[in-house]
C-alpha cells in the first residue's frame, strides 16, 4: 500500500509530523460531527499551516511566493464569503455589483497539504488510541455498478472509487495506491483532464466539495465548494481543459460550470426534477452541453444576453417516440447528439427533436438492452451495451441519416462487432494510450476489468480479463483458522479465495444460487441499533431440555451514536482485547476491552472510521486473521478491504509510557562553547550520532547474547534428536512434536517470506531488465531455429559430420489452402454423414417395425372367420390385380423396348461428329509437335497453361522451400541417431571396459593387453546443453563476470571472454558431458565390486594348491584371456562400426550439400522472379479484368442476339399462322355460301370491303395523329383503289342493306367474318411492326458486338504484349546451371568456343526424345494411313448391309399390315392394345358395387329388425286402444241411461217449471261439450289406428282437449 505522503523525501517528514499533531487535534473536532467546523478549520489550516508547509516542501526559496500565498489565501476567503452569490450568478444584476465583483487569481504553484485535507479516525478522547489502529493494505473489490468508475491516467495506470477511497492501480506491477475522501463520507464522481495531468475527485456529504488533484505527484491543486447539496453525479472536463462541469445528485440536480484553476463558479443553474446521469462538453464547442438522465435528454448552451452570461436549457421531445433513460450519448460534431435507449436503438436528436431513429436490418434493436456508452474514435462510431456486445457504426451514414417513410426508423448495419463474452454486461470504456495499436479498457457491471482489442485486423487478439470481482453486495467472508487466507460470497453465485497477506487471488468458483453465508470457523454474536445484548446458552447437561429457549437478554450495552446507525456485523479478536463492529453507513468501529472483561461493561472508548461507501455500503461482514494481524470487511457496494492491525502489545506500551525524569546534576556542567569546525556534528546530529551508537552496540550486545543462548538452545535440542534416534522406533517422537509452538515457525516464516518478497521487489527490475534482454536474444537468435548444428566426431579418425542449421519454414512454405476436391473429410462431415446414415438405418427399422406391426396385425385379421361377401370382394380384388399387373408388365416392356431404342438413336453419331480423343490427340499434336520456341523470341507467344504470376511463383517458392526444409529435417533425424548411437556406443564401451578392468584385476600383469581408452562426448555434439545452467554455472559466471570488470585492457578482456566461454563449456560438460546413464553406472559398479571381491577371497589360501586346483586356474585363466581377447575385440568392433556408419553418412552429406547448393540458387532465381511479377502484377490485374469485362459484355450480346433471333421466329410463326387464319376464314366463307348462289360475289365484296375503322383509343396530341394518319395512309389509298375498281357498281353497291331474296343469315356471316378480317389484318400490321424493330434492334446489336468483337481483340493482343514484356524481363534474370564438361557437346572446329551465351542448354534425354519421335511418327503415320484404308472397306460393308437391312424391315411390315387387316380389319396399335386389356377404373367401380351391395344387405337386416320391434309395439298399442274403445262403450251406455232418466225426470218435473232452468242449460252445454270431444277422440284414434297399420306411417300425437289447451 502506498499513500501520497510516501513520496516525499527526508525534508518533508517534518512536515509529516506536523500534519500528524494537526491530526491528532482534528480527532477532538471530528467528534462534533459538524460540518460548517470542518470547513472552517481546513480554510484555517490552508491559511496558516498548510501554506507554510506548502513552501518549505515543495517550491524552495522562493520570495515571491509568500506574496502569493497571501493573495489566494485571501480569494479562498472571498471566495467562501460570496458562495451564496455564485449560486445566483443567472439571476440578472447590475453592472456595479458585477464591476464591485473583484475575481482574484492564484498562484499556479499553489498546492494544498493532502494531510491536512484527508479525513481521519474518530477516537475517544483521552483514550490514548492511536490513529494508526488500522491501516488499510489491500483492497480486492471494485463497485462495478457504479456509473463511470474506471478511469485512465496513462497508459499503466487506472482509477476507481472504492467506498471511501480513491485507488489508482498499477495495471503491470498491480501496485494500488490509495487516497481517502476529505468528508469521510464518501465518493460521488471522478473526472480526468483531457492531458492525463490532473483528476477531479467529486466527494459526498453536506455541501461536499471537488478536489483537483495533480498527477503523477498527487498533491491537492484546487477544491471547488459549494457545487452541490448532499452528492455529485458526474463530472467533465473541456476539450482545451479550463472548464470543468459538475451535476449534483438528489434532492437539488444542480448544474454548475467552473472555472476550476481559480475555484470560481461561472454559471449554475437546476439541470433537471429527476436524476441526471451524465454532463459532457461538446467536444468541438465549449459553449455547448448534454445532460442526460432518467427519462429525459437536455441541451445547453452558454450564451450571452443583455444581462451577462447565461445557460439556456432545452429539453429534448420524444414525440412519438417511448420516453427512455439515456445513459449513453454523444455530441456529433455539427450540433446533433446521438443517444441511446433502453430498447437497444439509438436516437439522432436535432434542434431537441428526434430526427431519426436508427435501427439494424428487419427492425432488429442495435443492442439486446439499453446502451451505456456512445464514443466516436477515428471517424467510427462505437457502441457498448448491456449485452455485452462492442459495435462499429459509419460515422458518415449516422451524420447523415434521415427519415424514409412514416415509421421514423432508418436500417443500418455496424461495420464491426465483437462480443466480449457470456454474461458480461459492458457499463463503460476508456480507451488507452498505446501507440500503434487499438485496446480499449471496459467496465463489466456483473464484475470485471476486460482489455479489448478493436483493432479489427487478422492479428486481433481476444478479449482479455484483467481482473475479475465480486458484482453486488458481499454477504459473508470466512478467514482460515490456519494461514492468511479467505473466502467470501455474495448473490452473483461465486465463491473467491484471497490470499491477503501476499494481496493475491487464488481462485474462484461460480455455483447456480448466490451465496448469503460463508463459514470457516462458526462465529456467534448478538447486536440490535443502539445496543448490544448477552444472552444466555443453554446448558451442555444431557438433563436439560434442549428445546427450552432462553430469548430474553440477561444484559445489554449502550453505544454511542448507533440509534440511527445500526451494528451489522461483530467480531472479537483472538485474545478478546478488541471488539470489531461493522454499521450500517459503512464505517468501522473498534472498542479496546479490558483484560477479563467478558461482560463487556467497559465499552467507553474506541475507534471509528468510514471505510465502505456511506450511502450503500453497509458492512456486512467483519472478520480478522489467525493471528490478529489483519483485518478483513466486507461491504454491500461490492468492496473488500484488508487493514493490518497495530499490535495490541505496542498499544499496551502506549498506555504505560511515562515521561522520563530530568538527569541529576546537570546544573553543575559546565556550558559548552561554540563550535567553529564547519566539518563537526551539530548538537542534534551528535545527539543522534551517539544515541544511534548507543542503540547499536546494545543492540549487539543482545544479538550475541542471544546467539549463545541459542546455540546452546541448538547443541541441547540436537542432543535430544540424537537421543530420540537411538530409541526404538515405537518409543521415538515425530518431528512435529518437538514444536513447542506453531506460530513461532509461522511467524518465521511470514518474515522469511516477506524478506524474500521485499528483495524481489528490490531486484524485480534488474530481474525484467536481464530477462527481457535474454528474451530479446532468444527472439532474434534462438527462437527462429528449429534445430541447431551439431557435429558429430569419429572416434578413431579425424572424419566428422554436421547437421544443418535449420531455420523455421518461411511464409511462402506455408501450405495452400486445400480445395474442396481434393481434401479430406473432416471430422465434422463423417460424422454427419455417419448421422444421416444412422437416421436413414434409423428410419428403415422404425419403417421395418411398423411393417412387422401391420404385417401382426393382418395376420390377426386372417385368423378371423371371412363371410362368403368377404371372399367374394378378395376374389374380384384379386382377379383385377393381376390384370393390372399383367398391364403394368406389358406397359413396362414396351416403355424399356422405346427407351433402348432412343438410346440406341442417341448413340448414333451425327454426319459431322468428332471423336473428343482425336480432337484431343490433335491439339496436343499442335501444341507439343517438337516446335520449341524460344522464350527469347519476338513473336513468342505464351500458352494460357504456361503463364505465370506472383501467386503461382510464391507457391513454387513454398514447395522448393518445404521440400529443402523436409530433406534438411530428415537428415538431421539421421544425424541425431548417430550421436544417439554413439552415446549407446560410448555407454556399452564404459561396461566393457570395466569387465576388461575385472578380469584384468585376476590375471597377472605380464598377460594384460592395453585398455581402450573410452570416447568422449565433444561439446560441439550436444549444443543444447549451452542453454542448461545451474548454481555452479551462474557462480561460475559471476565470477568471470567480476574478473572481465576488473581488467581495463580490451585485450584482456577478450582472453577472459574467451576462457569464460572455455570453463562455462567445461562446467556444462563436466557434469553431464560423460553421458552416462544409471544402468551403465550401476553396471560398472557390479564389475568392481567383483574385481575387488576376488583378491580378498584367494588371501585366504596359503597353502599349497593341490592337481586339481592347478588344473582348475589353469582353465580360468585360459578362459580370462579369451574373455579379456573377445572384449578388446567387441570395443574396436563397436569403434569401426561407429566410424563407418558416420563415414557413410558423410558421404550423404557432401551429395545433399550439393543439392542444397542447387536450391539455395533455384531459391535465389525463383525470388527474382516473384519480385519482378509483383511489379508486373498490378497492371496485368488491370488489362486482365479489362479482357474479362470485354469477353462478358461480349457473351451478354450474343445472348441478347440469341434471344431477339428467337423472338424474330417467334413472330414470323405468329405472321404465318395469322395468315392462315385469313385464308381458312375465306375458305369457311366460301363453303357456307355454296354453289350456283347468285349472291356470292355480293356476298364476298361485303366481306373483301375495306373500311376505315374508329381507333379504340383516342391519341393524344397533333404529333401522334400525324404519325398515325401516316402509318394508316398506305391502307386508305388501298382502300380507295379498291373502292374505285369496283367501277360502276359502286354506286348501285350497299353493304348496310341485305338484298331481296338473299339469305339473312349469310348477309350477317358475312359481316361478322369482316369484322374478323379486319382484327386479323391489324394484327398483322402490327406483327410486321415488331418484326421490323427486332430487325433493327438485331443489327444494332450485331454492330455491337463486332466493335466490342474489336476491342476484345486489341485488349487481349495488348495482355499478350505485356505478357510478351513481362517474359522479355524474366528472360533477364541470371539462372546458373552447373554443368559439367562432358555435358556440354557444342564444339566448334573440335573446341569448346570461349563464348556460350549464345548457346541454348538442352538435356540429351529430351534431344533423343525427339529424335526417336521422329521415328514414332513416321511409324504412326504408315500405321494411320493403314488403319484409313481398313475403315474405308468397313464403311462400304457398313452402306451394303444398312440397305439389305433396310430392305428386311419394310417386307417385315408389310407383312405385319396384311396380318392385322386380316385379323382386325384395320391398322391399330398393338402396345395400345396390350395396355388396355383391363379397365382399371371399371374394375373399382365393381369392387365398389359389390361392397355396397353387401353393406346395404346388412343394414337392411337391422332395418328388418327394428320393422319387426315395431310391430310388435303396434300389437302392443292396439291392444290397448282396444280396452280404450270397450270403456268408451261402456262410457257411452251409461250415458245413454242417463240421459233417458233424465228426460224423464224433466218431464215429470217440467210442469212445475215454467222453460229451462239456468243450470240445467249450462249441465247441457258441458255434457254436449264432452261428447263432441269423445267423438273427435274416436276419430282422432281411428285415424292413428289406420296409419300404424301402413309400413311407413306416421303418428300424431294425440288431439288435446280445448280446456287442456287453454
Amino acid at each position: 500500500m502506498k499513500e501520497p505522503d510516501d513520496q516525499d523525501t527526508d525534508g518533508g517528514r517534518s512536515e509529516r509530523s506536523k500534519s500528524s499533531g494537526s491530526q491528532s487535534r482534528a480527532s477532538s473536532q471530528y467528534a462534533s460531527r459538524s460540518a460548517t467546523k470542518e470547513d472552517d478549520r481546513i480554510l484555517e489550516d490552508v491559511t496558516d499551516e498548510t501554506l507554510t508547509a506548502g513552501e518549505g516542501s515543495y517550491l524552495g526559496d522562493d520570495d515571491s511566493y509568500g506574496e502569493d500565498l497571501e493573495r489566494s489565501s485571501n480569494s479562498l476567503q472571498d471566495d467562501r464569503e460570496s458562495t451564496g452569490e455564485f449560486r445566483h450568478l443567472e439571476t440578472p444584476g447590475s453592472a456595479e455589483e458585477e464591476a464591485e465583483l473583484k475575481i482574484k487569481t492564484i498562484s499556479q504553484s499553489f498546492f494544498y497539504d493532502y494531510m491536512e485535507l484527508v479525513s481521519i479516525p474518530y477516537v475517544s478522547p483521552n483514550s490514548g488510541i492511536p490513529l494508526e489502529l488500522l491501516i488499510l493494505v489491500h483492497s480486492f473489490g471494485y463497485d462495478c455498478n457504479k456509473r463511470a468508475n474506471l478511469q485512465l491516467l496513462d497508459s499503466n495506470t487506472i482509477m476507481y472509487i472504492a467506498g471511501n477511497q480513491l485507488i489508482l492501480l498499477n495495471l503491470k506491477t498491480k501496485e494500488q495506491i490509495y487516497l481517502r475522501s476529505s468528508s469521510g463520507t464518501g465518493i460521488g464522481a471522478i473526472g480526468v483532464h483531457t492531458d492525463k495531468t490532473y483528476f477531479a475527485v467529486a466527494e459526498k456529504g453536506v455541501s461536499p466539495k471537488i478536489i483537483i488533484y495533480e498527477y503523477p505527484s498527487l498533491r491537492p491543486y484546487r477544491i471547488l465548494r459549494d457545487g452541490t447539496d448532499l452528492v455529485y453525479a458526474y463530472v467533465d472536463f473541456n476539450y482545451s481543459g479550463t472548464l470543468l462541469a459538475s451535476v449534483g445528485g438528489n434532492p437539488d440536480h444542480t448544474l454548475t460550470i467552473w472555472n476550476w484553476r481559480e475555484e470560481q463558479p461561472i454559471l449554475r443553474t437546476k439541470a433537471f426534477s429527476q436524476e441526471v446521469f451524465k454532463v459532457t462538453f461538446n467536444p468541438e464547442e465549449d459553449a455547448q452541453l448534454t445532460t442526460a438522465g432518467s427519462g429525459h435528454i437536455k441541451f445547453w448552451e452558454m450564451a450571452v444576453t443583455f444581462t451577462g452570461l447565461k445557460l439556456q436549457g432545452s429539453l429534448g421531445r420524444f414525440g412519438k417516440t417511448t420516453t427512455s433513460d439515456i445513459e449513453g450519448y454523444m455530441e456529433l460534431p455539427d450540433g446533433k447528439v446521438l443517444s441511446g435507449t433502453e430498447w437497444g436503438n439509438m436516437l439522432v436528436w436535432e434542434a431537441g427533436l428526434i430526427k431519426v431513429e436508427l435501427c439494424r436490418v428487419k427492425s432488429k434493436p442495435c443492442h439486446q438492452g439499453p446502451i451505456n456508452q456512445i464514443m466516436l474514435d477515428e471517424g467510427e462510431v462505437i457502441t457498448i451495451g448491456s449485452d455485452g456486445w462492442v459495435r462499429i457504426w459509419d460515422f458518415e451514414t449516422i451524420d447523415t441519416a434521415d427519415v424514409i417513410d412514416e415509421t421514423g426508423l432508418l436500417e443500418i448495419e455496424p461495420i464491426n462487432e465483437l462480443h466480449v463474452d457470456k454474461n458480461v454486461k459492458l457499463y463503460s470504456m476508456i480507451k488507452m494510450n498505446d501507440a500503434g495499436n487499438n485496446f480499449w479498457l471496459a467496465q463489466d457491471s456483473n464484475g470485471a476489468i476486460w482489455k479489448l482489442d478493436l483493432s479489427f485486423s487478422n492479428i486481433t487478439q481476444d478479449p482479455e480479463c484483467l481482473f475479475s470481482f465480486h458484482s453486488g453486495a458481499i454477504k459473508a467472508v470466512a478467514v482460515s483458522p490456519l494461514t492468511y487466507l479467505m473466502a467470501t460470497t455474495a448473490l452473483d453465485c461465486a465463491i473467491r479465495i484471497y490470499d491477503f497477506a501476499s494481496c493475491t487471488p487464488l481462485a474462484h468458483v461460480k455455483f447456480n444460487q448466490g451465496g448469503t453465508a460463508l463459514a470457516w470457523v462458526p462465529r456467534v454474536g448478538g447486536y440490535d441499533s443502539g445496543f448490544l445484548y448477552h444472552c444466555e446458552f443453554p446448558p451442555c447437561d444431557k438433563s436439560s431440555d434442549i428445546t427450552e429457549k432462553k430469548d430474553e437478554p440477561l444484559d445489554f450495552r449502550f453505544l454511542e451514536d448507533t440509534e440511527d446507525n445500526p451494528i451489522h456485523t461483530i467480531t472479537f479478536s483472538l485474545n478478546h482485547d478488541m471488539m470489531f463492529c461493522g454499521l450500517q453507513d459503512g464505517a468501522i468501529r473498534i472498542y479496546i476491552l479490558s483484560p477479563n472483561d467478558s461482560s463487556l461493561k467497559t465499552l467507553e472508548n474506541y475507534w471509528h472510521f468510514n471505510v465502505h461507501d456511506n450511502n450503500y455500503g453497509c458492512v456486512n461482514s467483519i472478520s480478522t486473521s489467525f493471528d490478529d494481524r489483519f483485518l478483513v470487511t466486507t461491504g454491500a457496494d461490492s468492496n473488500i478491504f484488508v487493514f493490518s492491525i497495530f499490535s495490541i502489545f505496542e498499544l499496551r506500551k502506549t498506555f504505560r509510557a511515562k515521561v522520563p525524569s530530568p538527569r541529576l546534576g546537570i546544573e553543575t556542567e559546565p556550558t559548552p562553547g561554540d563550535i567553529e569546525d564547519p566539518k563537526a556534528y551539530s548538537i542534534e546530529n551528535a545527539r543522534r550520532k551517539r544515541e544511534h551508537d548507543r542503540l547499536m552496540k546494545e543492540v549487539e550486545e543482545i544479538k550475541s547474547k542471544k546467539r549463545e543462548e541459542l546455540k546452546a538452545l541448538r547443541n541441547q535440542f540436537q542432543k535430544l534428536l540424537e537421543m530420540n534416534e537411538e530409541l526404538p522406533k515405537h518409543m521415538q517422537f515425530k518431528r512435529t512434536d518437538f514444536e513447542i509452538d506453531s506460530k513461532i515457525r509461522a511467524e518465521i516464516n511470514r518474515r522469511t517470506a516477506f524478506k524474500i518478497q521485499q528483495l524481489e521487489k528490490e531486484l524485480a527490475w534488474e530481474k525484467e531488465k536481464h530477462q527481457l534482454g535474454l528474451r530479446k536474444l532468444q527472439n532474434r537468435f534462438h527462437d527462429s531455429l528449429e534445430g541447431d548444428i551439431i557435429v558429430v566426431h569419429a572416434i578413431q579418425s579425424d572424419h566428422k559430420v554436421s547437421s544443418y542449421r535449420l531455420v523455421k519454414p518461411s511464409k511462402y512454405s506455408k501450405s495452400r489452402r486445400i480445395s474442396q476436391f481434393d481434401r479430406r473429410t473432416s471430422k465434422m462431415e463423417r460424422f454427419e454423414k455417419e448421422g444421416t446414415g444412422r437416421k436413414d438405418s434409423q428410419k428403415e427399422t422404425g419403417g421395418n417395425n411398423s411393417i412387422q406391426e401391420e404385417s401382426m396385425i393382418e395376420k390377426g385379421k386372417e385368423f378371423r372367420p371371412k363371410t362368403l361377401s368377404q371372399i367374394m370382394v378378395d376374389n374380384q380384388i384379386e382377379k383385377t390385380r393381376k390384370l393390372i399387373l399383367k398391364a403394368e408388365r406389358a406397359q413396362h416392356k414396351i416403355q424399356q423396348r422405346k427407351k433402348e431404342w432412343e438410346e440406341l438413336y442417341k448413340s448414333k453419331p451425327a454426319d459431322d461428329y468428332e471423336d473428343p480423343k482425336d480432337v484431343q490427340a490433335i491439339k496436343e499434336a499442335q501444341l507439343y509437335m517438337g516446335d520449341f520456341n524460344l522464350k527469347t523470341a519476338p513473336d513468342y507467344k505464351i500458352p494460357e497453361h504456361m503463364r505465370i504470376n506472383a501467386a503461382k511463383k510464391e507457391e513454387e517458392l513454398g514447395q522448393l522451400d518445404s521440400m529443402t526444409h523436409s530433406k534438411k529435417m530428415h537428415f538431421n533425424k539421421s544425424i541425431l541417431s548417430l550421436r544417439d548411437l554413439k552415446v549407446a556406443v560410448i555407454e556399452e564401451i564404459q561396461c566393457l571396459v570395466q569387465e576388461l578392468k575385472s578380469i584384468q584385476a585376476i590375471l597377472h600383469e605380464s598377460k594384460h593387453i592395453p585398455i581402450p581408452e573410452i570416447p568422449q562426448m565433444y561439446p560441439e555434439e550436444v549444443p543444447e546443453k549451452r542453454f542448461y545452467y545451474d548454481e555452479d554455472t551462474l557462480f561460475a559466471f559471476k565470477h568471470k563476470h567480476k574478473e572481465n570488470e576488473s581488467e581495463k585492457a580490451p585485450q584482456t578482456e577478450q582472453t577472459g571472454s574467451i576462457s569464460f566461454s572455455g570453463g562455462f563449456l567445461k562446467l556444462s560438460s563436466g557434469k553431464d558431458g560423460d553421458m552416462t546413464t544409471r544402468g551403465s553406472l550401476s553396471k560398472s559398479a557390479r564389475a568392481s565390486t567383483f574385481g575387488l571381491d576376488i583378491p580378498k577371497f584367494l588371501e585366504f589360501e596359503k597353502a599349497d594348491p593341490t592337481d586339481v586346483e592347478l588344473e582348475i586356474m589353469k582353465r580360468n585363466e585360459i578362459k580370462h584371456m579369451y574373455m579379456q581377447q573377445y572384449l578388446a575385440n567387441r570395443i574396436k568392433e563397436l569403434i569401426v562400426t561407429f566410424d563407418a556408419e558416420l563415414r557413410l553418412l558423410r558421404h550423404q552429406k557432401l551429395k545433399l550439400d550439393t543439392q542444397m547448393k542447387l536450391s539455395d540458387l533455384n531459391h535465389v532465381t525463383l525470388f527474382q522472379e516473384m519480385l519482378l511479377l509483383k511489379n508486373f502484377e498490378k497492371q496485368e490485374n488491370i488489362l486482365q479484368e479489362r479482357v474479362t469485362s470485354l469477353d462478358k459484355e461480349e457473351q451478354e450480346m450474343q445472348w441478347r442476339i440469341n434471344e431477339t433471333l428467337k423472338e424474330m421466329e417467334e413472330k414470323k410463326n405468329e405472321i404465318t399462322r395469322l395468315q392462315d387464319q385469313e385464308k381458312a376464314l375465306y375458305a369457311g366463307f366460301q363453303t357456307a355460301i355454296g354453289e350456283n348462289n347468285k349472291f356470292a360475289n355480293f356476298l364476298m365484296k361485303v366481306l373483301k370491303k375495306k373500311i376505315k375503322r374508329v381507333k379504340k383509343k383516342e391519341v393524344e396530341g397533333d404529333a401522334d395523329e400525324d404519325e398515325e394518319s401516316d402509318e394508316s395512309s398506305e391502307e386508305e389509298s388501298s382502300l380507295e383503289s379498291t373502292e374505285d375498281e369496283s367501277g360502276s357498281e359502286d354506286e348501285v353497291f350497299d353493304d348496310s342493306i341485305c338484298p331481296t331474296n338473299c339469305d339473312v343469315g349469310l348477309f350477317e356471316l358475312a359481316l361478322q367474318l369482316r369484322e374478323k378480317r379486319l382484327d386479323l389484318e391489324e394484327a398483322l400490321v402490327e406483327e410486321k411492326k415488331i418484326l421490323d424493330n427486332l430487325r433493327k434492334e438485331y443489327d444494332a446489336l450485331s454492330r455491337k458486338v463486332k466493335i466490342v468483337g474489336t476491342n476484345l481483340n486489341a485488349a487481349e493482343e495488348a495482355l499478350e504484349a505485356y505478357q510478351r514484356e513481362k517474359q522479355q524481363q524474366l528472360n533477364e534474370i541470371l539462372v546458373v546451371v552447373p554443368l559439367k564438361l562432358h555435358q556440354i557437346e557444342h564444339v566448334v572446329f573440335g573446341e569448346i568456343p570461349s563464348d556460350l551465351s549464345g548457346t541454348l542448354v538442352f538435356s540429351n534425354g529430351s534431344l533423343e526424345r525427339l529424335q526417336n519421335r521422329i521415328v514414332q511418327l513416321q511409324e504412326e503415320n504408315s500405321k494411320q494411313q493403314k488403319l484409313n484404308r481398313e475403315w474405308r472397306e468397313r464403311r462400304k460393308q457398313l452402306i451394303r448391309e444398312k440397305r439389305e437391312i433396310a430392305k428386311s424391315i419394310k417386307k417385315m411390315e408389310e407383312t405385319v399390315r396384311d396380318l392385322m387387316l386380316s385379323k382386325f380389319g384395320r391398322v391399330i396399335d398393338l402396345a395400345a392394345l396390350q395396355t388396355l386389356s383391363v379397365n382399371t377404373t371399371l374394375e373399382e367401380l365393381k369392387i365398389k358395387k359389390l361392397r355396397k351391395e353387401l353393406l346395404n344387405t346388412k343394414e337392411m337386416k337391422k332395418w328388418e329388425e327394428k320393422i319387426a320391434q315395431v310391430w310388435w309395439e303396434l300389437m302392443m298399442k292396439t291392444k290397448e286402444h282396444t280396452k280404450k274403445l270397450h270403456q268408451m262403450n261402456d262410457l257411452c251406455i251409461e250415458k245413454k241411461k242417463l240421459d233417458s232418466q233424465l228426460n224423464t225426470l224433466q218431464n215429470q218435473q217440467g210442469n212445475a217449471f215454467q222453460g229451462p232452468r239456468k243450470a240445467d242449460i249450462v249441465a247441457k252445454a258441458k255434457v254436449t261439450e264432452l261428447i263432441q270431444l269423445q267423438a273427435e277422440r274416436i276419430v282422432a284414434l281411428k285415424e292413428e289406428i289406420a296409419l300404424l297399420h301402413r309400413k311407413d306411417g306416421f303418428a300424431l300425437p294425440p288431439i288435446q282437449p280445448p280446456q287442456a289447451k287453454r
